[in-house]
């Protein structure tokens, strides 16, 4: 979520909406292979999990970096269509490796299904409470991209803007430390 309103606050409400799509194909894949027993190889092998967790805490370090530039360094807005497929990947690799989702997707939304893994409706309905997370999610990720570009301008005109993009820059290392603590096993 601070991804996507860094991206809009610093790209607009476009850029932002391209990597909302990237986020949600990160969820569909999580439902997809947790549906297919991936949680059970995280379980098995907790390393996995600490390779995906620290891809993740290492890409949010590398976004936040990437923030921290000042605004010469950043693409304008009229680049927007030639970097399309890069915000789209950006937001799928975001999320892919976000060891929040990865838990939540093992760990949460199989108490919500009424039979065991193996089971031959257990995908059926994996993929029903999967489908109203990520529908549930693209709406709320959504909302925060058109509230920080309708901030934009007010927040990115004149002489403080790269003062508030370094800020959200830190805000995502913040993130990445949290991240780092609160997915600890």
């Amino acid at each position: 979520m601070a991804y996507l309103a860094t991206l809009a606050l610093a790209r607009g409400r476009a850029a932002g909406l391209i990597a909302t799509l990237g986020v949600a194909l990160g969820l569909g894949v999580h439902a997809v292979v947790t549906s297919f027993g991936a949680g059970e190889l995280l379980l098995l092998y907790p390393w996995l999990y600490e390779i995906l967790r620290w891809i993740g805490v290492g890409y949010l370090l590398f976004l936040a970096w990437e923030g921290w530039q000042t605004k010469e360094n950043v693409p304008n807005r009229k680049d927007l269509n030639s970097a399309s497929g890069q915000l789209l990947l950006r937001g799928f690799l975001s999320n892919v490796f976000n060891p929040k989702s990865v838990l939540f997707f093992v760990s949460v939304v199989p108490t919500f299904v009424g039979l065991a893994p193996g089971h031959p409706d257990f995908r059926i309905q994996m993929a029903i409470f999967g489908s109203v997370y990520l529908g549930i999610a693209t709406v709320i990720h959504t909302a925060i991209v058109v509230l920080a570009a309708q901030l934009r301008p007010w927040l990115l005109e004149g002489t403080h803007q790269n003062t508030v993009r370094q800020a959200l820059a830190a805000a995502l290392v913040v993130v990445a430390v949290w991240l780092i603590w609160a997915t600890k096993h």
